[in-house]
């Protein structure tokens, strides 16, 4: 295992020049900025609602416990599930209209949802927003890592440095955003639904005005069929199911982790805290350890210490479950996984976004980035089932958590080794312009619709 770390630690081969340590945020161009702003925004007007929607169905409309889960896991669906979908429309018809026509469904879905009270209703407005996520964000999504590919070219850094900005960003309006539910809630869900459909009017004529017809780079994708290249691209397959390791760990903050913290405290009521925790977190170290470790991981490197990180932090568990502790003791075991979980988390996400570039076929990449999180979503899916069971089934207290140790350790093994293998004109990446002498890589800013 020591060796396995020191291998990943080692720093990156080849020559690099060191950018001026300038915030990378003075430095970027006006579009990735307002995708940086765009993100926060998302986030914002999103969290704003739906971790409160719950509750309203529950008691304000009366709906039973299946029933909300229902809704939950419809709205879930028809996001993650259909960014494979809205990747491909973003190929074919380009960022913008894919932003204006996300956030216009967004608006009527936040609209539809704070009046509708009948179930029909409520399903109809909660796939709604679903969908407008499935079309804005891998429209978003992809823009940012080829601006940030572009930006690594030209010499500025490496472009995970751009890409933990824009997650960030993100993290923040996930904090901010059920701060500000909460206040509005003061008046009531409805009052909610509409300012969170403000914050998207908002976006919406913001991009209408500053986003570009055509943006320079951005190459529409080639005449024939898209998803089989896709399918057979075993690396990037073999990407998407070490991703998808992490998202089924990340999910056990909501699955493993309540239940942990309930036996040690007696209630859930210290979760909210660690997810404060882990929001702020992101927030305040995000940049701080992608400049840290920038010069010395590649993206398969960072990817490979954010698992183990995250697998270390099931082991703390493990190891400390068979003591019993209770009170603030016992709740530490589960302080220690959030913060193991959450510099785990800052390692992989921006390193994932940063390596489907090397993988997109020529003006693929909207696809590619859909596929990155419908096929992890996919495994999350059947995952979660598995790890539900295996908490149900009384087994001593530190096996399941030795168990997503181990599942989340082996996904290390999981991630594609070596360059990216050539293949067809048109399936290949585009290797680019030359960059030049003082960068860093040569990566292939591939593009889409």
């Amino acid at each position: 295992m020591s060796r396995l770390v020191a291998r990943i630690l080692a720093p990156r081969p080849g020559p690099r020049s060191r950018p001026p340590r300038e915030r990378v945020w003075r430095r970027l161009p006006p579009l990735p900025r307002l995708l940086i702003a765009t993100q926060l925004a998302f986030n914002l007007g999103f969290f704003a609602v739906l971790p409160f929607l719950a509750a309203h169905l529950g008691t304000a409309i009366g709906m039973a416990g299946w029933l909300v889960g229902l809704v939950l896991g419809l709205r879930t669906f028809s996001q993650q599930g259909l960014f494979l979908a809205g990747g491909w429309l973003v190929d074919r018809y380009g960022v913008r209209p894919a932003v204006l026509t996300g956030c216009a469904l967004r608006i009527a879905g936040f609209v539809w949802l704070g009046y509708a009270t009948a179930t029909w209703a409520v399903i109809g407005a909660v796939l709604l927003i679903g969908f407008a996520a499935a079309l804005f964000s891998p429209a978003v999504e992809s823009e940012v890592a080829r601006q940030a590919v572009e930006w690594e070219a030209a010499g500025h850094g490496p472009r995970t440095r751009v890409l933990a900005l824009f997650s960030a960003a993100g993290q923040a309006g996930a904090f901010v955003g059920p701060l500000l539910g909460g206040l509005l809630l003061a008046v009531d869900f409805r009052t909610a639904c509409l300012c969170g459909a403000a914050v998207f009017v908002l976006v919406l004529a913001g991009h209408a005005r500053l986003m570009p017809q055509h943006i320079p780079g951005r190459e529409r994708p080639p005449a024939g069929g898209a998803f089989a290249p896709l399918l057979r691209d075993r690396r990037f397959l073999a990407l998407c199911c070490a991703y998808g390791g992490y998202l089924l760990a990340y999910n056990q903050l909501y699955l493993a982790l309540p239940q942990e913290v309930e036996r040690a405290a007696g209630s859930q009521a210290p979760l909210s805290w660690l997810f404060a925790l882990s929001s702020l977190l992101v927030v305040c170290a995000q940049l701080p350890v992608s400049r840290l470790v920038g010069d010395r991981l590649d993206p398969r490197r960072s990817m490979a210490a954010g698992l183990l990180l995250v697998a270390a932090g099931f082991a703390v568990v493990a190891v400390a479950r068979p003591a019993g502790w209770t009170g603030p003791a016992g709740l530490l075991p589960a302080a220690g996984f959030v913060v193991l979980l959450t510099v785990g988390q800052m390692l992989i996400v921006p390193a994932a976004r940063a390596w489907v570039p090397d993988f997109a076929a020529r003006g693929r990449l909207g696809l590619y980035m859909g596929a990155l999180s419908s096929v992890s979503g996919l495994l999350v899916l059947v995952g979660s089932s598995a790890t539900g069971g295996l908490l149900q089934l009384g087994l001593p207290p530190a096996v399941p958590w030795l168990v997503l140790a181990a599942v989340t350790a082996l996904a290390v093994l999981v991630l594609p080794r070596g360059p990216q293998p050539d293949t067809d004109p048109d399936t290949t990446p585009d290797p680019g312009p030359d960059p030049g002498p003082h960068a860093a890589r040569q990566p292939a800013p591939p593009s889409g619709g």
